[in-house]
């Protein structure tokens, strides 16, 4: 999250029988999903399961993360920097058009960046523009930015989903109707079952090896399994139900992809809501919780125990975890000292994925044994981004944050769980005009342990990529540096 999380509908019959899908395994490939996007527009959307479909597919932004999570160049091919780290000049691709035929170049940047980080924007990861000072094109092929200060992170931020390009005569109706300049173009979207895109055979770079891809989108984890066994899917890169994971390995027709993704999964606490204000009853939560049961219990094993809001594969990462460890007597002491050794009652609002849903009977349960009372609420992914992420109308919640190095989303006054700290707004400030690698690391040290010494909510893994593939499909990502399912460098072998 900071905005993206994985977000979904319920899904029915299955599209293909295995017989029919044998015929076309050579063409094209039909791709597991759990969860359905609300719309396909990454740059006016808060849901993970948009990129999962368009992020390199449809969409390309200036730069893009590549699958060991480097920044490369994309629609950009090459860039300089100004010696004060103010000015971004950009040379674009040439020969780039967009799927409906018409051209692209330098005015679409301009107009893309532009709506982004206008006042009445709808982009959901707005913060990432607000450094821009302007945007001008020199010429067709070269685009000129210019930063209001340095941003040592701003070539990182071009390449979110958010900030995709797109083109003002096709912005408006992408929602529905995606048309990028990506490898694969938009043909058809069954609402509650799938979506499917085609080759683009004018695509200016280089042409994926699959003609076809159908994202399916299956909700229950148990009609997954059914539909990886039966072969009427090809590939589940985040499969729902690990617990399967062992009978896949032990089937040869399969490869089990395990890595680690971007999402720090968190129990969200509404900082601007008593009791949780006081630093002690968030501290007396996190004592509460064991990481490690919680893990074994909704993951079967898989993820791995954080202390802050930091992935443990990134340079920066320290390890956290002692300082919120499971001490149910110490959450019990904490309570008291605040006077709430009767007890409290909370709401715990559960969206959808089954991270959360299995994660949250665990620790309602856990919350239980040190007298917090949490009753749990199931919403649907609409709802829980209009009360939780939109409204903070909660007061406990879980979700995995699965956007790249989203800690800046803590300097956030208005971000769900409503926390304000002016230290740790200079901590991102400091991070912002900064743009050694050493430094920087540095910095996100100090930046992880403030938000851990302020107990903003309860962390608790990170959320594993447990993928299942038919043996004979290559090139899927084993990590996942941003949502996606990236399906550019994705072919079946002979």
């Amino acid at each position: 999250m900071s905005k993206r999380f994985a977000i979904g509908a319920a899904a029915a019959a299955l599209l293909l029988g295995s017989t029919a899908l044998a015929g076309a395994q050579e063409t094209g490939a039909t791709i597991g999903m759990q969860l359905e996007p609300p719309n396909l527009d990454p740059t006016a959307g808060a849901a993970a399961a948009i990129d999962e479909v368009v992020y390199a597919n449809v969409f390309e932004g200036l730069t893009r993360f590549a699958a060991d999570g480097t920044i490369v160049p994309a629609l950009a091919r090459e860039w300089s920097i100004s010696d004060d780290g103010l000015t971004y000049t950009f040379t674009l691709a040439e020969n780039v058009t967009f799927h409906d035929g018409s051209a692209f170049d330098a005015d679409d940047v301009v107009f893309s960046l532009t709506r982004a980080m206008a006042e009445d924007s709808t982009n959901a990861q707005k913060v990432l523009f607000e450094d821009i000072a302007s945007v001008e094109a020199i010429d067709p092929a070269t685009v000129e930015v210019t930063l209001g200060e340095p941003n040592g992170s701003f070539l990182f931020n071009l390449a979110w989903g958010d900030a995709v390009i797109v083109a003002e005569e096709s912005a408006g109706s992408n929602a529905t109707n995606p048309v990028g300049t990506g490898p694969f173009r938009f043909e058809n979207w069954v609402q509650g079952d799938s979506v499917t895109l085609a080759r683009f055979d004018t695509y200016w770079g280089e042409a994926p090896a699959l003609e076809t891809v159908t994202f399916k989108f299956i909700a229950d984890p148990t009609a997954a399994f059914a539909a990886m066994m039966a072969g009427d899917i090809d590939a589940f890169p985040n499969f729902p139900a690990p617990e399967n994971l062992v009978q896949f390995e032990a089937d040869p027709r399969f490869a089990v992809i395990i890595g680690s993704t971007e999402g720090e999964t968190v129990l969200g606490i509404n900082n601007s809501k008593a009791p949780f204000d006081d630093v002690r009853v968030r501290k007396a939560i996190a004592h509460a919780i064991d990481r490690q049961a919680l893990i074994d219990g909704a993951l079967f094993g898989y993820g791995t125990p954080i202390g802050s809001h930091f992935a443990p594969h990134h340079p920066a990462y320290i390890d956290l975890t002692e300082q919120s460890n499971y001490d149910p007597e110490r959450a019990r002491a904490l309570l008291e000292e605040t006077g709430l050794s009767d007890g409290i009652n909370v709401t715990l609002k559960l969206p959808p994925p089954s991270y959360a849903r299995r994660g949250g009977e665990i620790v309602a349960s856990q919350l239980r044994e040190v007298g917090i009372n949490a009753e749990i609420v199931t919403l649907e992914w609409a709802q829980w981004l209009e009360q939780v992420f939109t409204n903070a109308d909660f007061e406990l919640t879980i979700v995995s944050h699965t956007e790249p190095l989203d800690i800046n989303i803590y300097a956030r006054d208005d971000y769900y769980f409503r926390y304000q700290s002016d230290e740790f707004k200079a901590i991102m400030a400091e991070l912002d005009e900064t743009s050694d690698e050493a430094a920087r690391n540095d910095i996100l040290k100090r930046a992880q342990q403030q938000i851990a010494d302020d107990y903003v909510n309860a962390f608790l893994f990170q959320l594993p990529k447990t993928g299942v593939a038919d043996a004979r499909l290559k090139g899927l990502w084993e990590n996942a540096p941003t949502q996606a399912n990236d399906m550019t460098g994705v072919y079946w072998e002979e």
